[in-house]
């Protein structure tokens, strides 16, 4: 293998290493030896570490083509923004012997805003494709790296706003690191000379004796750069009996089941609609400013004729439109649409054929709300509809898991749930059990609830939900909106797993009201874990 395959590793992988080869070990701190974890659930464990000065730090495993894998430590120095950019300044430690070139895929670290759900992805040069930051061969994402010499690394991203305080990392086979504090300046603080050409031929990638530092070129991004399409937003899937919210940065979506509201066929509300109609109008009035636009739109399931479903959608958004600003008053200027059987939400066909067509029948009030949007305080309202913001969570160094549950040869470690901002943000450790290299298939029946919606149940943690155990709410792993109708979810692929160790995953959630302390996890083919606890 050449000098240059066994030394390097993607720039973009030394801070975005797919959870598919990279897992956390269990000790997430720095420096001393740790104490004794304490019983998960306990008072003390329930304590944050309030760190307000950097450095953080993070240790994980990496996978290299041998099969090994190497623990490796990522140590956050800094996180500056100057009203137009915000950088990220790393140190990258290997700290075991390195035997193979990095097999990893290359998954983008994010910073996030847990308030507004605002997502900030790495820029990259478009003269070359790569990221902004450190290099060593301009355009080219390897870089010389070796076990036991720190390796500093920078990233960029479009600025967050300006009252933000804190941002959430999440990525790099990490996990997430939560309360990392922002230092806003009006210039960058200027890298070390690079002096890596001293001691690394980059014709070659021969080397002679390396210092005990070694520094990289920078490369800033110029004034100027179009970085809406790294800005990115979260929608989030919360999920009753009666209802559902769908929140998309500005714009959110109430929509209430037909089948609870109109008799088969018919456009005229059942008495049983008063009561939801009611409730409503009560969401409506907590979440909108008076003289915001509401646009109620009626759909149906894909049975019966394109005319006939397309006028039996008009007539139901009218009935629920006038019942509703009835009891909303004046302030609000609601209008209607019919869109019949064109925006299906669940797959209808297949074996849950009845409860996705009952899925596809609702009517939906759409309107927008500001992305500081905060916490509701109405309790007569749809409990689907209520939004529940928190503090942005404190960086914390270690957790216990709560329980551990099996599936063939598989445990999966459960941690607990973390409350940051608007969102939860749930661990697990995936464990292989055998002897030799696992394929993680997770997928099935058991990753979805019938008529469900499609797209919050795909992915290895695609089909995780949580379950509030007093209202039976049920919160799907949120998404992050990548472009024009494209989405991703935030939740981490499993693929291989080496044996023995455990491969940490994380997924996100929309976040339930201050005082839920605990929450059921319904984690795919590993079945329902109850009380998992929030902290």
């Amino acid at each position: 293998m050449s000098p240059r395959a066994l030394g390097a590793l993607g720039a973009a992988l030394a801070l975005s290493l797919t959870l598919s080869s990279c897992g956390l070990v269990r000790d997430l701190t720095a420096g001393d030896e740790p104490e004794a974890p304490t019983e998960a659930g306990s008072e003390e464990q329930a304590e944050e570490v309030a760190a307000e000065e950097l450095p953080f730090t993070r240790q994980g495993r990496m996978f290299v083509e041998d099969g090994n894998d190497v623990a490796f430590e990522v140590v956050i120095n800094a996180l500056e923004s100057n009203g137009e950019y915000l950088m990220i300044d790393v140190t990258h430690n290997i700290l075991e012997p390195l035997p193979g070139a990095v097999t990893s895929a290359v998954a983008p670290i994010r910073m996030v805003d847990p308030l507004s759900g605002e997502v900030l992805r790495v820029l990259s040069n478009d003269d070359h494709g790569e990221n902004y930051g450190t290099y060593f061969v301009e355009g080219d994402p390897f870089l010389p790296t070796h076990e036991g010499l720190p390796l500093p690394m920078r990233r960029y991203f479009p600025a967050p706003s300006e009252e933000v305080e804190t941002l959430t990392f999440t990525g790099a086979g990490l996990g997430y690191v939560p309360g990392v504090p922002i230092s806003y300046v009006d210039e960058f603080t200027e890298s070390p000379e690079p002096n890596v050409y001293d001691h690394i031929d980059p014709e070659t990638w021969e080397q002679g004796e390396l210092p005990d530092e070694i520094f990289y070129p920078d490369d800033v991004p110029e004034s100027g750069l179009d970085v809406s399409e790294d800005r990115q937003s979260v929608e989030s899937f919360v999920d009753s009996d009666i209802a559902s919210t769908t929140r998309a940065g500005d714009q959110e979506t109430i929509a209430l089941h037909a089948d609870d509201m109109f008799e088969v066929d018919e456009a005229e509300p059942t008495d049983e609609a008063a009561e939801t109609i009611r409730q409503t109008a009560a969401s409506l009035r907590e979440n909108l400013a008076e003289g915001t636009e509401i646009t109620v739109i009626g759909h149906t399931d894909g049975t019966g004729s394109d005319d006939h479903n397309q006028t039996l959608s008009e007539n139901r958004a009218e009935s629920a439109r006038e019942l509703v600003e009835e009891e909303l008053g004046d302030g609000f200027t609601l209008t209607t649409e019919g869109r019949g059987a064109d925006e299906l939400l669940a797959e209808e066909g297949g074996d849950d054929d009845e409860e996705a067509r009952a899925r596809n029948r609702r009517v939906e009030f759409f309107y927008e709300v500001p992305l500081d949007a905060s916490d509701s305080e109405d309790t007569d309202g749809l409990d689907a509809a209520q939004r529940h913001v928190a503090e942005p969570a404190a960086y914390f160094e270690d957790m216990e898991a709560h329980t551990t549950v099996s599936h063939n040869d598989l445990d999966l470690n459960v941690y607990p749930l973390v409350r940051d901002g608007a969102y939860l943000f749930q661990v697990v450790g995936f464990q292989n059990s055998t002897l030799g290299d696992l394929e993680a298939d997770l997928e099935g029946d058991e990753a979805r609830l019938p008529g469900s919606p499609a797209q919050y149940t795909e992915g290895t943690m695609g089909g995780f939900r949580l379950e509030e155990p007093e209202t039976g709410l049920i919160r799907y792993v949120v998404r992050i909106r990548t472009g024009e109708e494209e989405y991703e979810d935030f939740a981490d692929e499993i693929h291989t797993l080496s044996p023995g160790e455990e491969y940490l995953a994380l997924a996100v959630f929309p976040a339930p009201a201050t005082d839920v302390s605990e929450m059921t996890l319904y984690a795919g083919a590993f079945g329902e874990i109850a009380g998992v606890p929030i902290r």
